[in-house]
């Protein structure tokens, strides 16, 4: 072979080297460029899945999240968000507000003795009866079952105003009012298994559907605050309390409510003659 040949060859072989090293190098930084871009991606996506993770535990739940929802009103209510509650007879001329929380067993107490008495002056036409509602035990002992039996009373008012009153009474009762440290009223099929002994109410599916779907957790809440407000107008004692124009009810002691069927006649009756 020529010397002119053999450097040709030579010249040749480099050459296809020297092409093969670049295209190994084109290979290798593609490698890298894709690992990385990978990499990125990855923890572009981690960050989102942390990300949404947060947002996910940061989002108002339960009781919490009732606050962000459609106010609905039962029907017997008035008022600009439906918490104005008042039952009885048109002609009546005074109005008695009473506070109660669902799961105060002062309220319960008086209820099982002087409850009667004021259904009966509600039905001779001697007073109206507003009712608003209460929540703050849920948060003081603590729980959810003031809340919960509110939204179902809210659910007993869109039946008849007879229907509320009666279904007040039966979670009041000493059959199914619990000890208030016992959060029964949280469950929805305790209130359903309550409201099965008022005819009204009586597998009425209507109801349920409301109470399991907390048709009225909203107006409870708004009917709490209602409650708030009037506590510090009224410098509560705690509930129940009453009051009629303007001026609380009580018994004997001067603060509380009556808590006899005497001294709710002698307090009454003050009241309407004022």
């Amino acid at each position: 072979m020529s010397k002119r040949n053999s450097q040709s060859a030579k010249t040749a072989a480099r050459e296809r080297l020297r092409q093969e090293r670049e295209r190994q190098a084109k290979r290798d930084r593609a490698k890298r460029q894709a690992i990385v871009a990978g990499s990125v991606v990855a923890v572009l996506a981690a960050a989102g899945g942390i990300g949404y993770a947060v947002v996910q535990m940061n989002k108002p739940s339960g009781w919490d999240a009732v606050k962000n929802e459609k106010l609905v009103k039962p029907a017997n209510s008035t008022g600009a968000d439906g918490t104005t509650v008042v039952i009885g007879k048109s002609t009546a001329k005074k109005t008695l507000a009473m506070y109660e929380d669902p799961r105060c067993p002062a309220c319960a107490q008086f209820e099982q003795t002087v409850g009667s008495t004021v259904k009966k002056d509600l039905d001779a036409g001697k007073f109206k009866i507003q009712y608003v509602g209460a929540t703050f035990l849920d948060d003081r002992l603590p729980g959810e079952g003031s809340k919960n039996a509110l939204s179902a009373l809210g659910a007993a008012l869109n039946v008849s105003p007879e229907a509320f009153l009666d279904y007040k009474t039966a979670l009041y009762s000493t059959k199914y009012h619990p000890d208030e440290q016992d959060d029964k009223f949280k469950d929805d099929a305790y209130l359903i298994k309550v409201a099965n002994t008022v005819s009204a109410l009586k597998d009425n599916t209507a109801f349920q559907k409301d109470v399991k779907n907390g048709t009225y957790d909203k107006w409870a809440l708004v009917m709490s605050q209602k409650f708030d407000t009037d506590s510090k107008k009224y410098d509560f004692p705690g509930t129940p309390t009453l009051v009629m124009d303007g001026k609380k009810v009580t018994g004997s002691d001067g603060r509380s409510a009556p808590t006899t069927v005497p001294e709710f006649n002698t307090a009454i009756q003050k009241a309407l003659n004022s």
